[in-house]
């Protein structure tokens, strides 16, 4: 995945009982705006594979998927 001149929208997260009143989208829009202000032209995001509300959540944003990721690790001691 390549961000061209962008921001990496890391984090949010919106209760379940405050779901469906539009907070997500005003969070979202609020730090979008803010990349705009400094000359941003994309905005990226990420969520876990199986996380299907995340995943309906950036669609209705308007995010769209460029790729799926697969973490790995090493323990050393």
């Amino acid at each position: 995945m390549r961000v061209l001149a962008g921001r990496l929208l890391e984090g949010w997260y919106v209760d379940p009982n405050a779901r469906g009143q539009r907070i997500g989208g005003a969070l979202v829009g609020a730090a979008e705006a803010w990349a705009r202000e400094r000359g941003c032209t994309e905005m990226a995001s990420d969520t876990e594979l199986g996380n299907a509300v995340s995943h309906a959540a950036h669609g209705w944003l308007g995010y769209e998927v460029v790729a799926k990721l697969v973490c790995f690790r090493k323990r050393l001691a």
